[in-house]
């Protein structure tokens, strides 16, 4: 069973403001979503150019584009993640 982190704040909101509240942290985990599977897209692809490059089926540029792209997709989602560590403990450190 998975936990949901937003059922103890949705439950103290009126029933209009926990389903936009529900929507938008649905939306939100999306587009985490949508982030990570990118990442892995793009490693995939560039694993398969360099694959295709050492067998001599590929352009070494090729495979280069692929690498670069993977990078800079990895350093986004791990930018993303340091954001929202940073956001999170903002939220601990604020009073009750």
């Amino acid at each position: 069973m998975a936990l949901d982190p937003l059922s103890g704040i949705t439950a103290a909101l009126p029933a209009s403001a926990a389903g936009a509240q529900a929507a938008a942290g649905s939306r939100f985990t999306q587009a985490l979503q949508r982030l990570l599977e990118s990442t892995e897209r793009s490693n995939a692809e560039a694993n398969s150019r360099v694959s295709a490059m050492l067998d001599g089926q590929g352009d070494v540029h090729d495979a280069m584009i692929a690498l670069q792209r993977a990078e800079m997709t990895l350093q986004l989602t791990v930018q993303v993640r340091n954001k929202l560590l940073q956001a999170y403990q903002e939220v601990m450190r604020m009073p009750v």
